[in-house]
């Protein structure tokens, strides 16, 4: 299942029958526990709109929905994962999502503000033998086409904290990557949801799509 997503993208590359075909497609991930997963819906189809125009991803506009458990998940290279509360994966929920992200998947895991605590109950049920770890300013995420020498940009104040990268590797390939403290995701909303700044919207625009790339390379 190592090249998975390699095969996939390109049997859909075959079965190409116009120019304007979208040939990738992204999905948010339906976890368990009450958390609000449907949170920050405008996010992922403004990052996709912005990757589309500047770093020449053709990505269907319209990201899927896919609970953790289904066999669906095999279907996207990234899935995005974000919330506030609660966070619950079933023995059959964990089982799938390490054999999805052991086959070449990956998960973004975007902290909307609370659910830190919960992710880190709920990840050891995952992967028993592995850990989050930081991910330095000088991997390879923070240098695709968009360069961040400090690591990642803070987008959305809570707690006055830094914002930090964490992930979980494999074979040195990252498959998991929590983003802490920065909310992204409210970045790539909607402008008028949070009113933040158009450079601050720039900014995790082009982090996000930092990581789409990193995705589409590994």
């Amino acid at each position: 299942m190592k090249h998975l997503f390699a095969f996939a993208f390109i049997l859909q590359l075959l079965l190409v029958v116009g120019p304007n075909l979208y040939s990738q497609e992204l999905a948010v991930l339906k976890y368990g526990g009450g958390g609000d997963w449907y949170a920050n819906p405008t996010a992922l189809p403004n990052l996709i709109d912005f990757c589309n125009r500047n770093i020449n991803t053709k990505i269907s506009p319209k990201p899927a929905t896919v609970e953790t458990g289904s066999p669906n998940i095999f279907q996207y290279p990234y899935l995005y994962m974000t919330g506030h509360g609660n966070v619950y994966f079933s023995d059959e929920d964990a089982e799938n999502l390490r054999k999805y992200l052991l086959g070449g998947g990956f998960l973004h895991i975007d902290d909307n503000y609370g659910m830190e605590p919960y992710l880190r109950q709920a990840l050891p049920k995952v992967f028993p033998d592995k850990e989050l770890v930081e991910v330095g300013a000088d991997h390879p995420l923070f240098n695709q086409q968009f360069h961040f020498p400090r690591g990642l940009p803070k987008i959305h104040e809570h707690d006055g904290k830094p914002p930090q990268a964490f992930g979980i590797f494999h074979e040195g390939r990252l498959v998991l990557l929590f983003t802490y403290e920065t909310d992204l995701g409210n970045g790539w909303e909607d402008q008028e949801v949070h009113n933040n700044p158009q450079e601050v919207r720039k900014k995790a625009l082009e982090m996000g799509a930092n990581i789409i790339s990193y995705v589409f390379k590994n």
